[in-house]
């Protein structure tokens, strides 16, 4: 499963990694190219919605392999047909319609078959993966831009989705063992949206994603902006390759926070992980002239306290919902999540073209994401408090 979900995540990153060359290829905004990122986030919420309930009638391993099919399919097809704004627009929405069934689908399954207490070390192992996967993106995007443009980047991630395709298929062609218990499950309104406990967790998510997604949009482009301000010669290439890096911090992360939860508890390594990471969100952008390496460090740092509290939030919504339900909870939490997450890189971008390219646009543009930052450690806060009471 963690093949699977490394593989098809090959493909999430491919558009930020290629950001600055199709931005000049294509004569797009910035706007423009975070509208294409975003499409995907949105067709992505949108099925994940959809997908995540209907897993709870259907099953979550029959959603799955049938989203990861969809995906191995339609990642050829972005390859092929992208070549343009709209193109892009399109097909890249598409993509994220089918792969949509990837994420919490895993975690479904993932929550079947290990009890509670070693939830959040698994499912960071999952998330992890998704980590790895967007570290192959930006790596193997970098090395195919300077090799072969931007075409070639997209025909080399899409060949992850099929790669992760025959990883599913190969680990869950057998059908899973049916739950124990088959009892009426609680109405939706009973279960989620009065669960104070499950809707903080929900609306921690959201605020979580607005900041996570617009950072994992934008961060390339603002590596290579300062290698590019630093006189570096090959500063696209090189830029996407190093904000892989990001990534693989997101993958200790999820490995580390998700096994921290386990021990020390949810709450307070979700409140640590918001704070800390909307902090670094706030002054982050305004590094662009200072010396490269201190950017490094700083961004490798952000890229793992934005991430830290994904699997922590996972796991314990996966404790706070009836199971027969957890399918609609993650529909919901995908639905509000991934909206934010497709709105905030437009909106960096919007703030990009008014203020330009400056160190003062990317630090507006870096600080509005760390607003997300400081609601997902308010909402940690509240549910602490509730988890007492």
């Amino acid at each position: 499963m963690c093949l699977a979900r490394a593989g098809s995540g090959m493909i999430f990153m491919t558009v930020a990694a290629t950001m600055t060359t199709l931005q000049g290829e294509w004569g797009i905004s910035a706007a423009q190219g975070g509208a294409i990122i975003s499409s995907f986030n949105l067709g992505y919420a949108v099925s994940l919605v959809w997908l995540s309930s209907l897993a709870d009638r259907i099953g979550a391993r029959r959603v799955f392999l049938s989203s990861l099919t969809a995906g191995a399919l339609l990642a050829i097809v972005f390859a092929l047909a992208a070549r343009g704004y709209v193109s892009a627009l399109v097909c890249y929405c598409l993509l994220g319609l089918a792969l949509g069934g990837t994420y919490t689908t895993g975690l479904m399954i993932l929550s079947e078959l290990y009890p509670a207490d070693r939830r959040g070390r698994v499912m960071g192992t999952y998330i992890a993966s998704t980590s790895l996967g967007y570290t192959l993106s930006l790596v193997i995007s970098g090395f195919a831009l300077a090799v072969g443009g931007y075409a070639l980047a997209f025909w080399l991630t899409a060949l992850g989705p099929v790669l992760g395709a025959a990883a599913a298929w190969a680990a869950l062609w057998r059908p899973l063992p049916e739950p124990r218990t088959q009892e009426t499950a609680p109405g939706l309104v009973k279960e989620v949206l009065v669960n104070k406990k499950a809707m903080l967790l929900i609306g921690g998510y959201t605020l979580h994603n607005w900041e996570l997604l617009g950072m994992w949009a934008w961060s390339p482009a603002f590596i290579v902006a300062c290698l590019a301000a630093g006189g570096s010669a090959d500063a696209i290439s090189r830029g996407s390759m190093l904000a892989g890096l990001f990534h693989l911090m997101g993958l200790v992360a999820s490995f580390t926070a998700g096994h921290l939860s386990d021990l020390l508890g949810r709450a307070k390594i979700m409140v640590v992980a918001a704070a800390a990471g909307a902090v670094v969100s706030l002054i982050f952008g305004w590094t662009l002239l200072l010396p490269f390496g201190l950017v490094m460090t700083l961004g490798l740092t952000y890229a793992f306290l934005a991430l830290s509290d994904s699997p922590v939030l996972s796991a314990a919504l996966s404790e706070a919902v009836n199971p027969r339900r957890l399918g609609a909870a993650f529909g919901l939490r995908s639905l509000l999540g991934f909206g934010a997450g497709a709105l905030s890189p437009i909106v960096f971008g919007f703030i990009l073209d008014a203020m330009g390219q400056s160190a003062v646009g990317w630090g507006l543009g870096f600080g509005v994401l760390g607003l997300g930052g400081l609601g997902a450690m308010t909402c940690a806060l509240a549910y602490g408090k509730a988890i007492k009471t």
